[in-house]
Parts: C-alpha cells; sequence; structure tokens
C-alpha cells in the first residue's frame, strides 16, 4: 500500500510538468523566434504582392493573393514551431488527420467552400473588376468589392447588396461597363400623314449634335414598326464612357430635343387611339344581320345607318328640347283654365 498522500502526488505530477516545461524552454525560444520570423516574411510577401499588382487591372486578385500568400507563410511557421516544441510531432499525422475529417467538414462548409472557389474563379478570368456598373437579376450597380465569399455592389440609390460569388458564377451577369462604347436606343411614334424622311433628317439632326454621342459608329434613324396608329422610328447613337450617368445625361438631352425640333416642324407625335361603337341592345333587331349598324356588313347591304356619339347626344338634346316644350305648353293650358 502507498504511503503517498493525494496532496503529494499532485505535487510530484506539478513538479514534473515544470521540470519539462524547463527542460522545453530552450525550444520554446527557438520556435517562438521561428514564427516571428515567418510572420514578418508572410506581412513582407504580402506588401511585395500588393505593391506589384497596384497599378494593374487585376489589383484585387493581387489582394487576394497576397493574403493567401501570407496565410499558408503563417501556417508553414506554425507547424515548424509545433515540430521545434514536439520533436515527436510530424506534419504529416496533421495532414492526414485532416484528410479523413475532411469529408465531414466538405459537407459542413459546402456552401462557404463553393463560395470560396467562385470568388477565386472570379478574380482569375475576371468577367466583372471592382468599379464595372453590373446587373445581376433584380439588383444594378457599381461593383465595390470582390471578396472569396461574396461580392457586393453599390446600387445607383445608395444601398449596398451583397451577393454570394456562387450565384454570381453560375447565372448570367449583365456588365454596362465591359466595353468602352454603348449603343442607347429609343422609338418615336409619328403619324401616318407626317413626311418620313423629314421626321429622319430631324432625328438624325439632333443626334449629331449631342455632346454626348460619338460620330463612329454613327447614329441612326430606322423605321422599325407600322404600329396601329403611328410610324415607329427608332433613334439609336452611341456612348462613351458607357456609365450610368452619361447615359441618362444623353438620353435626356436627346429626347428633349427631339420632342421641341419634332413638333416645331409640326410632325405629329399621336397617342394611341381607339374607335368605340355603341350598339343598343334593346332594339327589337337586335341579332337580325340585315338590320344591325355595327358589325359585319349584311349580305343585302341596306344597313341601317351607324349611329356615333354626337348625333345621339344631339338627339337626346332635342328629345329634352321637345319635352320641356311640352311641359310648358301644358302649363300655359292650365294657367288659362284656372283663369
Amino acid at each position: 500500500m502507498s504511503n503517498f498522500t493525494p496532496l503529494q502526488i499532485a505535487w510530484q505530477q506539478l513538479m514534473q510538468i515544470v521540470k519539462g516545461t524547463i527542460e522545453l524552454l530552450p525550444n520554446i525560444m527557438i520556435a517562438i523566434v521561428v514564427f516571428i520570423v515567418f510572420w514578418f516574411v508572410a506581412k513582407f510577401s504580402r506588401r511585395l504582392i500588393k505593391n506589384l499588382t497596384r497599378h494593374k487591372r487585376s489589383s484585387n486578385l493581387g489582394l487576394v493573393l497576397a493574403r493567401l500568400s501570407q496565410g499558408f507563410i503563417i501556417l508553414a511557421g506554425a507547424f515548424i514551431a509545433l515540430a521545434i516544441v514536439i520533436p515527436s510531432f510530424k506534419p504529416g499525422d496533421l495532414v492526414q488527420l485532416l484528410g479523413v475529417s475532411g469529408v465531414a467538414v466538405g459537407f459542413a462548409f459546402r456552401d462557404i467552400l463553393q463560395n470560396f472557389l467562385a470568388g477565386i474563379l472570379i478574380l482569375i478570368t475576371e468577367p466583372f473588376v471592382i468599379g464595372d456598373q453590373i446587373v445581376f437579376k433584380e439588383f444594378e450597380g457599381t461593383v465595390e468589392n470582390i471578396q472569396t465569399r461574396a461580392t457586393t455592389i453599390r446600387t445607383y440609390d445608395g444601398t449596398r447588396i451583397v451577393i454570394p460569388n456562387a450565384e454570381l458564377f453560375t447565372n448570367s451577369v449583365q456588365v454596362n461597363t465591359a466595353f468602352e462604347k454603348r449603343r442607347l436606343q429609343y422609338d418615336i411614334g409619328i403619324g401616318y400623314g407626317d413626311d418620313i424622311a423629314e421626321a429622319k433628317r430631324i432625328i438624325l439632326e439632333v443626334l449629331h449634335n449631342d455632346p454626348e454621342a460619338i460620330s463612329d459608329p454613327p447614329p441612326e434613324a430606322l423605321v422599325v414598326d407600322l404600329a396601329a396608329s403611328t410610324i415607329n422610328i427608332r433613334a439609336r447613337w452611341w456612348v462613351n464612357p458607357p456609365r450610368r450617368a452619361e447615359i441618362l445625361d444623353s438620353q435626356d438631352q436627346v429626347l428633349t430635343e427631339l420632342c421641341n425640333k419634332l413638333v416645331a416642324a409640326g410632325i405629329d407625335l399621336p397617342f394611341p387611339t381607339q374607335q368605340v361603337l355603341f350598339h343598343d341592345q334593346t332594339e327589337e333587331t337586335d341579332g337580325d344581320r340585315s338590320n344591325q349598324r355595327e358589325g359585319w356588313p349584311s349580305t343585302n347591304g341596306n344597313n341601317p345607318k351607324a349611329r356615333n356619339i354626337d348625333s345621339s347626344l344631339r338627339q337626346l338634346a332635342e328629345t329634352r328640347s321637345e319635352n320641356n316644350r311640352e311641359v310648358s305648353q301644358d302649363n300655359q293650358n292650365l294657367n288659362h283654365d284656372d283663369g
């Protein structure tokens, strides 16, 4: 039976821990120094990559690569420092452990890893970059930042939208500023009695005089539709640069000038019109095609004359006037009888 008390056993274990720590103290100091060296190397690597890609179009990709390089260097320094403190530790053991648990980690962080990989591919392929104006589903704005998890855009009304990179990579994205030029168009309806050539001349004159429009490619005015009440002429012109503010300014100036010039030249800008036919459903001839006023013609061609609103209102006014005269005559007769 042991003569050691629990307190003595605890004291001996504590002394062994202190002794082991003192023995490992040189290794711990060396490991700290090694980790600090790797830390500064990681910071220098990040700063170097950022400086090399600062003035390039792919500056955001350089920022991500700088962060990844810093993380890998710090992780390598941590492995080396841990191997110095614990000589029995092997990085291969940790890699094996991560491989065993990789399946579970992959399922648990599937969405995060998917967005991360999509972000890396977006940064490498560069379908759009920071500063581009894009349209994604119902969102439209300027790209502010492309991170490894999500992309942030600033809408034109001053709100921030955060979109996961996986959605951007797997769906269609409209990049309005992908090229230096962008074409604008607007359909203008003129009357069927107006001079088409004169309307085209005025439209082209306005487009050529617009300060935001460029001459190459030249503006165009094309007849695109013979609509129910208008002849539609499509005005097309190009602007540079193709940003939202310049587009709105150019469209405002062109449409204002077009309206003023076309109206001053006597060009009609008609609105859609409709013809409404009134049919009395209480007539005895209702359904009799030989006596109807509206609809398809009858076989004998002896249809009653069609009525319109003016004639109906005139007939109503005459009927009321006749009724008033009859009432007035009756009142006079009553007054005469009383007298």
